[in-house]
């Protein structure tokens, strides 16, 4: 493979420069390698709905113009000064979070929220590009082995192993254990499969019938559809009076009200879905957080440093995120779909491979 990167300083990238505006195909400047830094040429990029919060205007941290773009994977083309642990051709993915590897979080361990942290796709310009620069590179860069390739890796980067560290780490799911996803988007979707594959019993909750079906095929037990449905008492009806572990996947007022609701004593909540726009402030059962000792545990992300647990279980075969991904698309097809992000449109995850 020719990773050498062309004598050309302007790549093709979508880019917005008003929230809520038109996201157009345009040809900018390259980026070029910070100190401790690398830039990657983009192999694949997913299509997540923490874009569509970033095109909307919820979050602070990007300035206009922007190219969006968190969840990827792809080859080192250029390396900063600095750089020891990673060298020209190298195939890698990187967690949507990267930190700087100096403040208090870093030293602890806790990169997935570092004081000063790099995220492609949000405090920079993003993956939705041909090139990417990622800072910090040797603290978060994951060497890709040959078994994954570029699809399934970018599928990882944020839906994936935000999912993992908040079932196995954050709620230390086990066998057993009774556990409820709310919402099966991506994230919801990798949460079912990972939970299974710990020995949980899994329920999912959602509200169109096509992605429940989908649900059972990758590790749900029992399916709930809240439109038709009561979901907490659905819940500890088929779990006995509660779960020990829900998860609202999805980010919103009512999908958090009730993973909180549904939990039995000392259960776990964790949010995983992010809170914003008209959901931003959730009503919280506090009574039962209190009367009943439960947690409420959230979950940004995951270390460089942890991926290599789920690594062996994706080439063990025990995980199978390729079976997310439900499109390959175009960087062009990315452009019309991302402001339909919150329609929740398609089964699975898209994934962006055509540049």
């Amino acid at each position: 493979m020719d990773t050498k990167k062309p004598k050309i300083f302007r790549m093709k990238a979508a880019l917005y420069t008003k929230f809520q505006g038109p996201v157009t195909i345009e040809t900018v400047t390259d980026p070029k390698p910070v100190i401790g830094g690398v830039v990657l040429k983009v192999g694949a990029t997913g299509l997540c709905r923490s874009d569509w919060h970033g095109w909307m205007g919820h979050d602070t941290d990007i300035q206009l113009p922007h190219i969006p773009g968190h969840e990827l994977a792809g080859t080192v083309i250029e390396l900063g000064s600095g750089i020891t642990k990673f060298k020209i051709g190298d195939r890698v993915t990187v967690p949507f979070v990267s930190g700087c590897g100096r403040c208090e979080q870093c030293n602890s361990g806790n990169q997935q929220v570092c004081d000063h942290q790099f995220q492609p796709g949000f405090t920079h310009w993003g993956s939705f590009a041909e090139y990417v620069g990622i800072h910090y590179a040797d603290t978060n860069l994951v060497h890709l082995p040959d078994e994954i390739s570029f699809e399934t890796a970018a599928s990882l980067g944020c839906r994936f192993i935000t999912s993992f560290r908040a079932v196995a780490h954050q709620a230390k799911t086990t066998g057993g254990n009774w556990l409820a996803v709310h919402g099966c988007g991506g994230v919801g979707l990798s949460a079912i499969m990972i939970a299974e594959a710990l020995g949980a019993q899994v329920i999912a909750v959602d509200i169109d019938d096509s992605k429940l079906t989908f649900a059972k095929t990758i590790g749900a037990h029992y399916t709930i559809n809240g439109g038709k449905e009561n979901v907490v008492e659905a819940v500890k009806e088929i779990s006995n009076g509660g779960v020990h572990v829900s998860v609202d996947a999805l980010g919103s007022k009512t999908t958090c009200f009730n993973s909180i609701d549904n939990l039995r004593k000392r259960g776990k909540h964790i949010q995983v879905g992010l809170m914003a726009g008209n959901d931003y402030l959730p009503e919280i059962p506090m009574h039962l957080v209190v009367a009943n000792e439960l947690e409420i545990i959230g979950s940004h992300g995951m270390q460089a440093h942890a991926y290599p647990e789920m690594m062996n279980m994706i080439k063990s075969g025990k995980l199978q995120p390729e079976k997310l991904i439900g499109e390959l698309i175009s960087l062009e097809e990315a452009t019309n779909l991302l402001p339909k992000m919150n329609e929740f449109q398609g089964v699975g995850v898209k994934v962006i491979n055509r540049f």
